[in-house]
């Protein structure tokens, strides 16, 4: 089986690729990045050099280079994590989320159906979902929970689902669509929660948290996350959505204050600012049906997956400051990868 793995370089998508390494190293993968800022090859370095890994620089939203790599590659299963991901780039600059998320969506969905491809995999979010009350701890997202984005990103990949589901509907095209919570672990990109605030406290530096930090998210370690995929690829049914959940709810500052505590840091730390605009309230995720069709549960708890979370960035202080000063980008630049 070949893989077409797009967004291959960036956090969900070069792990996905390690557990596809670890679980099936006869598959053929080929990673698709087009390396922005989130995008960093020096987190698939051990996998770039296994003789079934290939690694292309392009961008989804480019009908013409997508066209020829898929005719070139003739890939079994595409797998899409490539996407403009964070909500406060997206308040800032929505067209640059609709053209990735949604135009780039659909430019591979017609390309996979030009060329037959046996099943396209799109990774979207709960944040399709919009958010529940704090006081209603008894309700949690599920498949047919109606949509109701709150953001400029969350609405665009919402935007891709359903572009999903209609070519699958119009032209038969075998989709599987994932909804996870909240993901953490390894290479993430210090723009997210918990990468941000173990990178700032071990600076000593300020730790800024939204309001009160009494949001509340469903927290699911990235292995456990590329497992499900892993599965819904395997088992999955054709045009079936699948959430994926961590039992990991926690409010934010819970989050920060556990993190300042493994790096044994003060709360004195904590910086209180201005709330995002349209900040959802909580997230919780119901994972019922992937745990009934498929078996699949989270085997990582939140404590023991932040521990190895920190520990990681602890271990790899290299790639975090290559990360912070942009010497990565500079190589890429530099020696014109793909």
């Amino acid at each position: 089986m070949k893989l077409l793995v797009t967004g291959g370089a960036g956090f969900i998508g070069n792990n996905f690729i390690y557990v596809q390494l670890d679980r099936h190293p006869e598959r053929e993968l080929v990673c698709l990045d087009k390396l922005t800022y989130a995008g960093n090859l020096e987190s698939l370095g051990p996998a770039l050099e296994r003789p079934n890994v290939k690694f292309i620089r392009g961008d989804i939203a480019d009908r013409e280079e997508m066209d020829a790599v898929i005719a070139q590659e003739r890939p079994d299963v595409v797998v899409n994590f490539a996407a403009e991901s964070h909500v406060d780039r997206s308040i800032t600059d929505p067209a640059v989320f609709l053209r990735t998320n949604v135009m780039g969506t659909q430019v591979l969905l017609d390309t996979c159906r030009i060329y037959g491809v046996q099943r396209f995999h799109q990774v979207s979010t709960d944040e399709v979902y919009g958010d529940l009350p704090l006081d209603r701890p008894e309700l949690a997202f599920t498949e047919d929970t109606p949509l109701a984005p709150s953001s400029p990103y969350s609405a665009s990949k919402a935007a891709a689902d359903l572009l999903c589901q209609a070519y699958h509907r119009t032209y038969g095209l075998p989709i599987t669509i994932s909804r996870c919570s909240n993901n953490y672990g390894p290479y993430q990109f210090p723009e997210k929660l918990i990468p941000l605030m173990i990178l700032e406290a071990l600076g000593d530096r300020p730790l800024p948290v939204y309001g009160q930090g009494l949001n509340v998210r469903d927290w699911l370690y990235v292995t456990d996350h590329c497992r499900a995929i892993d599965l819904i690829l395997e088992a999955g049914q054709p045009g079936q959505v699948y959430n994926i959940g961590g039992y990991g709810e926690r409010r934010n500052i819970d989050v920060v204050k556990a993190v300042l505590a493994q790096l044994d840091k003060p709360e004195s730390l904590i910086s209180f600012v201005e709330d995002r605009k349209g900040h959802d309230l909580r997230y919780a995720i119901d994972p019922a049906l992937i745990q009934r069709e498929l078996g699949w549960r989270p085997e990582t708890s939140f404590d023991e997956g932040l521990k190895k979370t920190i520990q990681w960035y602890l271990d790899n202080r290299s790639w975090l400051e290559h990360i912070v000063d942009g010497s990565w980008q500079d190589r890429v630049e530099r020696d014109r990868i793909g």
